[in-house]
């Protein structure tokens, strides 16, 4: 196998595990310089921050709606005192 159709079976391969889309987005002048500044810092290219900053705050916002949900049951369900009685007995600090 040849160099030129190694590296056409390796970008096929590529392609086949990580289809990307392409798209279109807006951002003004002072955030994008922003970016491109952290890009380069960062040492990667400008979507690859773009695919980070994104997956962070997806992340962040699956976290809050998990918050909120468990908020929300110990709303419905309160604990109840009695509920702390076999934890607080076995929870005690041993004497030095």
């Amino acid at each position: 196998m040849n160099v030129s159709s190694s590296a056409v079976l390796w970008s096929t391969l590529w392609i086949g595990l990580h289809t990307m889309a392409t798209i279109q987005i807006v951002l003004d002048n002072e955030l994008l310089a922003a970016a491109d500044a952290a890009a380069k810092n960062e040492k990667i290219n400008r979507s690859a921050l773009v695919r980070r900053a994104l997956q962070t705050h997806l992340k962040q916002l699956r976290k809050a709606a998990l918050i909120e949900q468990e908020r929300l049951a110990y709303l419905a369900h309160p604990q109840q005192p009695e509920e702390f009685i076999p934890w607080e007995q076995i929870s005690v600090w041993p004497e030095d």
